[in-house]
């Protein structure tokens, strides 16, 4: 190709395709797969996935979905960036948690995060965390010119907030350089504590310090917006984002009636979201964010300059496992991209053994370096909204924005953020949520690596030094693993008292080729319960399961077969097994019109996917403690 001819035309050399050629492939594809029939829209359809907040992933976007246009970096509605730079010039915020009590400990830590990667502080401060007074020894040897301190210091922040003001001073750098946040937020700690007796003696102090830093300290802000509490109690993301609204709403009354100007009183906030190892869900939860507070800040009259909306996003608590704690790493380290993906100014990745206690110096080093990889060899921070203009994530980011302002009215319409959490309304929707997303876990159709799923019953493990309990007395803390870990307790209570674990035999019957499949499906079913299965020789069938099944040392047993071997061997062995003694025998596979049959012979449950999973494990633990 010369200079003087023409771009060679790469496109023409195929046919144009549109979405109706497309729809005749999936139902191709349905039909190999066994799909009932489909055609056009309603084969797409089949392929869609249902997420919370009514919003449904569809597996084909085109620009036809394209939204309302976005704005520049930096200019409202703030969807692509905060800032015009986005995090280009420096990388977002790397931001550590400290939750040692003991004053030494925490500096220990704090100093070996600032030398090793980490650009801020969050440190806990009061109960469950370094006392006030102990404050300056955890900070001791921190250039506060140079590293923002973050404190979280729940009902003692005003006592926390005067300290750290203090020790800017005593630096003797310029307070008006200092940065940071002092972690007012009496709303968040409602949320917590279901404690209101002080609330608006909390507002009012909050509101004094708010004033103090936008005149002496304008890179200090006083309050933090935290949506944590609402997404550990089980919020969905709409939740998360409505009930962040309405807090920042509620602190903007109470600053501008105490004399605060709007554009002053928007700069006072910073707002917390969680983010979750689902990615896209999390870049459109912190693009949509900052729209909404922008639509928020406009209304309320303030500048565009003082609209857009400062954001620190938090690895989540919910995902993050006590078995197999390993995996966590992989969970944060999506989570981690997601957030800096998504905009947010400050990142916060937690340690993969915070689940399990105090992370030990391995874990903090693995957190901050989990970023480090991100910033400095992926170079996530040099493109300004990477996932812009991408119809997926432009839809998704519009559909949770819509989703999570129409919860901020309903809370509003209630009376406003304190109103909705005082009558039990907020604890009452996320409590719903959570029941439904409970199901969802328990069936695996929201799987859990290395609990739910691929579960490894022989690892040693992992222990820690026990952690400050965190303040309780609200909302409740909800893990994505609780079902599970409850039932992993009950084995491992087992294994301490007889030195082994329940056990279920899994019945191979028929050749190989026919029942593997099975197999791996039972065996991952009943190690998610801590049961450990025993594979006697394979195939067994009527004659030889009772031996096998008695030489195994386990009381329930689980047939393993296809469909055709089932209809030949099942009623035989399962009436077998109950000979020989077993408690309860499980199949493994959907039921057919044989089920009565196999059950008058001896089949008491079937396991298949999507079926009740923690019920399953519960009633066959339930069996072999009564016979214990």
């Amino acid at each position: 190709m010369t200079a003087e001819s023409p771009e060679l035309p790469l496109a023409a050399a195929f046919p144009d395709a549109d979405r109706a050629q497309w729809q005749r492939l999936v139902e191709g594809v349905l039909r190999k797969s066994g799909v009932a029939e489909a055609t056009g829209a309603a084969a797409e359809d089949a392929l869609a996935t249902d997420l919370q907040d009514g919003i449904r992933v569809r597996p084909l976007y085109t620009a036809e979905d394209g939204t309302a246009a976005l704005g520049h970096p930096g200019f409202p509605p703030f969807v692509r960036a905060g800032r015009p730079e986005g995090t280009t010039v420096a990388g977002w915020d790397v931001r550590q948690r400290h939750v040692h009590t003991d004053p030494q400990r925490a500096n220990e830590s704090v100093l070996a995060d600032l030398e090793n990667g980490v650009t801020s502080v969050w440190l806990t401060v009061g109960d469950g965390g370094v006392p006030v007074a102990g404050l300056e020894q955890a900070l001791q040897g921190v250039y506060l010119d140079l590293a923002a301190v973050v404190l979280d210091a729940g009902a003692d922040f005003a006592a926390a907030a005067e300290e750290l003001l203090r020790l800017y001073t005593a630096s003797g750098a310029p307070l008006r350089e200092a940065a940071g946040c002092l972690g007012a937020d009496p709303l968040g700690l409602l949320a917590r504590t279901g404690d209101d007796a002080k609330l608006r003696l909390q507002l009012e102090s909050a509101a004094r310090m708010a004033a103090r830093c936008a005149t002496d300290a304008p890179g200090v802000r006083a309050l933090a917006v935290d949506a944590l509490p609402y997404h550990e109690a089980g919020g969905s993301a709409a939740e998360e984002l409505g009930t962040s609204l309405a807090t920042g709403v509620a602190y903007l009354r109470q600053l501008t009636g105490s004399g605060l100007g709007i554009d002053d009183a928007c700069r006072q906030l910073e707002f917390r979201y969680a983010a979750t190892a689902d990615q896209f869900l999390t870049i459109a939860k912190l693009r949509a964010a900052r729209r909404l507070w922008a639509r928020v800040a406009e209304v309320c009259g303030a500048s565009p300059a003082a609209s857009a909306q400062r954001q620190h996003a938090v690895t989540s608590t919910v995902m993050m496992t006590r078995r197999d704690p390993w995996v966590n790493m992989l969970r944060t380290t999506v989570a981690g991209l997601s957030a800096g993906v998504g905009g947010a100014d400050a990142v916060t990745v937690l340690p993969f053994d915070a689940a399990l206690g105090l992370p030990d110096a391995f874990a903090r080093r693995i957190a901050r370096n989990t970023q480090s990889v991100l910033l400095e060899e992926s170079h996530l921070s040099k493109v300004i909204d990477p996932a812009g203009g991408s119809w997926y994530v432009e839809s998704l980011t519009d559909e949770l924005a819509r989703a999570a302002w129409a919860w901020f009215q309903e809370v509003e319409g209630a009376g406003g953020q304190a109103a909705a959490l005082r009558s039990g309304m907020i604890a009452g929707r996320l409590a719903d949520t959570w029941e439904r997303r409970s199901e969802d876990l328990a069936h695996r159709r929201e799987p859990v690596t290395g609990v739910s799923e691929f579960p490894h019953l022989a690892e040693p493990p992992v222990e820690r030094e026990p952690a400050p309990a965190p303040i309780g007395g609200g909302l409740p803390r909800v893990r994505r693993d609780d079902a599970f870990e409850r039932l992993r307790s009950r084995s491992d209570a087992q294994l301490a008292a007889s030195g082994s674990r329940p056990k279920v035999f899994l019945a191979a019957l028929g050749p190989v080729a026919t029942h593997t499949a099975r197999v791996a499906f039972a065996a991952n079913l009943f190690q998610a319960g801590g049961i450990e299965t025993v594979a006697g020789p394979a195939p067994v069938d009527a004659g030889s399961v009772a031996e096998a099944f008695a030489a195994s040392g386990a009381r329930i047993a689980c047939l393993c077969a296809s469909d055709s071997v089932y209809g030949e061997q099942a009623a035989a062995v399962a009436a077998a097994l109950k000979s020989a003694g077993a408690l309860r025998v499980f199949s493994a596979g959907r039921p057919d019109e044989r089920r009565e049959a196999y059950e008058r012979a001896g089949v008491d449950s079937f396991v298949f996917a999507d079926c009740d999973a923690v019920g399953v494990l519960t009633s066959a633990l339930d069996v072999m403690e009564v016979a214990w």
